[in-house]
């Protein structure tokens, strides 16, 4: 099945340019079906296009003049508009995936945006339910309760129907895109040993048991909430298939810790895939040709596999 992938060059003062050019040359070495989209200033994109060869689209915005190597309201202006340029490609169905390189929150402030990142632009823009930013690689694969939120406000979001939705679209994931039938998928706890029978707080008990008897009601494999210190090992050692966790860090320290390098982000929720790689901007790096393009690979070929379904 041939794949288009808008491929955005993120933040252009960051390693986003250098890693995407390396990762689709690998990409298109290895796989004759694939047509990438690179999205990204005109002075950028187009050379790049042209040294790739003749399968690989290009759809230029406006130069970018800013400096290398750090955040600037320039390069947030750049990587926003990269982005929405990507997403109305997927929107006219001349992208069948979206591969996002990492952006700067700082720069798009800089740059007057109110969003912290991609996710919220790209709900807003291709979700018509709720979204989840997920994490997966071969052996650990994390959907995200909360997200880009401070950890104070987090409490007030853990619902059970929020817990629910999520859950959901990870097990809707793992079927479709795994072919796993019925996956297994563990809830962690919020508290301490998952608040050790009351002792260490009640929440486990009011939000998420609720929760876990909800999802169990509506035909899903979820059980828990478990420990989190020992969870992520359990998933990682093959016990789930999938978890459900509360917030970014918790969430996210395994992830890297598991799977730096390999895991891929996948935003969970939207009408076309996406993908990303699982490290930031690196503005330091940026223009030093050390990078490694391996994260970005990654997501590239995730695309091409959500993609085919």
């Amino acid at each position: 099945m041939p794949v288009s992938l808008a491929v955005t060059l993120g933040d252009p003062a960051g390693i986003g340019p250098e890693i995407v050019a390396s990762a689709v040359r690998t990409l298109l070495a290895s796989d004759a079906t694939v047509r990438p989209i690179l999205v990204g200033p005109q002075n950028l994109v187009e050379p790049l296009a042209q040294e790739l060869g003749p399968r690989v689209g290009c759809e230029p915005q406006a130069a970018f003049t800013g400096v290398l190597g750090q955040a600037s309201a320039a390069s947030g202006r750049a990587a926003l508009a990269a982005l929405m340029a990507a997403i109305r490609l997927a929107q006219t169905g001349q992208a069948t995936a979206l591969v996002t390189a990492p952006i700067s929150k700082e720069a798009l402030a800089m740059a007057g945006s109110h969003d912290l990142g991609h996710t919220t632009i790209l709900e807003r823009e291709l979700a018509h339910g709720p979204v989840s930013m997920a994490f997966f690689s071969d052996r650990l694969r994390v959907a995200l309760v909360t997200a880009h939120m401070p950890l104070v406000q987090v409490f007030q979001e853990l619902k059970p129907t929020r817990i629910v939705a999520v859950a959901t679209l990870l097990h809707a994931a793992l079927t479709r895109w795994l072919k796993l039938p019925q996956p297994r998928l563990a809830l962690a706890g919020l508290n301490p040993h998952a608040g050790e029978g009351g002792l260490m707080g009640d929440d486990e008990a009011r939000w998420l048991l609720p929760a876990v008897q909800l999802a169990q009601a509506a035909g899903l494999n979820l059980t828990g909430p478990y420990a989190a210190d020992s969870l992520f090992r359990r998933a990682y050692d093959g016990e789930f298939e999938g978890v459900v966790s509360l917030y970014h860090d918790q969430g996210l320290i395994a992830v890297k810790m598991l799977g730096l390098g390999n895991a891929v982000h996948v935003t969970l929720g939207l009408s076309v895939p996406r993908t990303s790689p699982d490290h930031g901007t690196a503005f330091a790096l940026a223009g030093r040709g050390t990078a490694k393009p391996d994260a970005m690979l990654a997501a590239l070929r995730a695309g091409v596999e959500l993609s085919r379904g």
